[in-house]
């Protein structure tokens, strides 16, 4: 691979990441929309303003590789988010639900990020690249074990609600 193809293909997978942060943000604005709970809301702000941020130090890569950012986000993120606008019409918004759908957006990212950092034609001989990917994978990892205990929390809170529940329509009954 020469070195233009090699800056083409950087920018085209940097600019894949910024998609990939694009949908993240997208997927916590909706889970701020859907949730009541204040360090839910204020959680899911901090997250999407990571991935603000993640996308401004790409793009400030990519213009030093003379490209031009992308702005959009991906199809699969289209597609996911449309999915979580019909879901949400038709169930309840509960902390579960919501976190597992945030939780799963995590994955994606971490996936793109992991493969991202492990494409050897993409951080052949650059270690700003390698630097960006590793600090950026590091932290969506943390971000991701923390939404995946929340959820974990959730359900076990849901869990002890419906048990409590069951309990005393068994006293009532």
């Amino acid at each position: 691979m020469g070195i233009l193809q090699h800056i083409e293909h950087q920018i085209s997978a940097l600019n894949d990441l910024i998609k990939i942060n694009n949908d993240r943000i997208t997927g916590y604005e909706k889970a701020i929309e859907g949730t009541e709970d204040p360090t839910l809301k204020k959680l899911f702000e901090d997250y999407a303003d990571d991935s603000k941020k993640y996308n401004s130090e790409l793009k400030d890569h990519i213009h030093v590789l003379g490209g031009d950012p992308a702005s959009g986000t991906t199809i699969a993120g289209k597609f996911y988010h449309t999915w979580i606008d019909v879901k949400a019409r038709f169930t309840k918004k509960d902390a579960v639900s919501i976190l597992s759908d945030c939780e799963y957006g995590e994955d994606v990212a971490n996936a793109a990020y992991r493969n991202a950092a492990d494409d050897k034609e993409l951080i052949w001989k650059d270690e700003t690249v390698v630097s960006l990917l590793s600090h950026h994978l590091k932290e969506l990892k943390a971000s991701h074990d923390n939404i995946k205990a929340l959820r974990d929390d959730a359900i076990a809170k849901a869990a002890i609600a419906k048990s409590i529940e069951k309990e005393t329509s068994k006293i009532e009954g």
